[in-house]
């Protein structure tokens, strides 16, 4: 195929501000179709990308002349929505968490296998330059042997960027599932998995005390320990106001990496010799620059369909990263540390 011919289904924030620019900014996309239940988001959508709006999903699906879709939906229906494409013979780009059960994700995975397509969960920190330079000075060895790290990744709450305000579904259990450790929180349980290997461990205590109106979690910590004996804590937080973090600190034997921890400059390596490297890298995205930044997500799942490459985000990928957040539940009802 020379030109992908991709639809977007939801047409909320992570839509506009992502999906739908970023694809239109590809020169080998077309995006030929738009489906939201609100009729006038789908237009709006359709018109502005000269699309064809759609309200029912199953139809958007179905289309002939259609190789991809994006799943920008709340987190229930997540799976039922992919599988559905998939089943379709559609290759699909899901926004994470990719699933509200291991036993969905494992569904959503067998789809693509049974009908031969790809499946990509959009976890972009992966993609982010100071967590990539990261990775491979850990596997450089520079750093020695690797101890312990903290992760964070809280900002003020979805009202300030969903298109719904405080009456997103991102509050509603039902539709959410989980809060801030479903909507920040995966996404640093993946990046660690990146940059450290699997986890073999996890506790948590997880809160919902910053947001009256919310039935989701808002705060939570983690304590994590890979298969490999690293320890650290991973936080999630909708009640990070007025600033974000979105932060991580890696401790080796012989310095330390702070990712994203510093306003200018994105890597820093510190280390006991009295070394400093300072890194000025591409910057991290954040919701408050208006989208203006590139996630680098779609151009790679592009590139993997044009290219016939698995993505760097699987839904086994997605899958794993998944497991440490319903771990982390598990941990906080039990009371007990969850192996994984």
């Amino acid at each position: 195929m020379s030109t992908l011919k991709v639809g977007v289904i939801g047409c909320g924030s992570i839509a506009r501000y992502r999906h739908l620019p970023e694809y239109h900014a590809n020169k080998n996309v077309e995006i030929v179709a738009v489906c939201d239940i609100v009729p006038e988001r789908a237009e709006e959508m359709a018109k502005q990308y000269g699309a064809t709006a759609y309200t029912d999903y199953q139809e958007l699906v179905n289309l002939e002349n259609l190789d991809a879709v994006s799943v920008c939906l709340p987190n229930y229906l997540h799976a039922p929505v992919s599988i559905a494409a998939l089943n379709a013979g559609k290759h699909v780009l899901c926004e994470k968490p990719m699933a509200t059960s291991k036993e969905e994700a494992e569904a959503m995975i067998e789809a693509a296998k049974a009908n031969g397509r790809k499946l990509m969960i959009g976890h972009n920190q992966r993609f982010v330059a100071s967590h990539q330079k990261a990775k491979e000075i850990i596997e450089s060895g520079k750093l020695g042997k690797i101890y312990s790290f903290k992760t964070t990744f809280g900002h003020g709450g979805p009202e300030g960027w969903s298109i719904d305000g405080a009456d997103s579904w991102f509050f509603n259990k039902e539709k959410a599932f989980i809060g801030a450790m479903g909507d920040l929180g995966v996404h640093k349980a993946d990046l660690m998995r990146y940059l450290l290997g699997e986890f073999s461990e996890v506790g948590s205590f997880i809160e919902t005390n910053a947001k009256s109106y919310s039935e989701v979690d808002d705060n939570a910590v983690c304590i994590l320990r890979t298969e490999n004996g690293v320890i650290g804590t991973l936080a999630a937080s909708w009640a990070y106001a007025p600033g974000g973090d979105n932060s991580t600190i890696i401790y080796g034997e012989n310095g330390i990496l702070k990712l994203e921890a510093d306003p200018e400059y994105s890597l820093i390596e510190e280390y006991r010799n009295g070394e400093v490297v300072n890194h000025k890298l591409s910057k991290i995205q954040t919701n408050e620059e208006g989208g203006q930044t590139t996630s680098h997500v779609i151009d790679h799942f592009a590139n993997c369909l044009l290219t016939d490459k698995e993505p760097l985000i699987t839904g086994e990928e997605g899958k794993k990263s998944l497991e440490i957040i319903l771990g982390a539940i598990e941990s906080m009802e039990t009371k007990k540390i969850v192996s994984l």
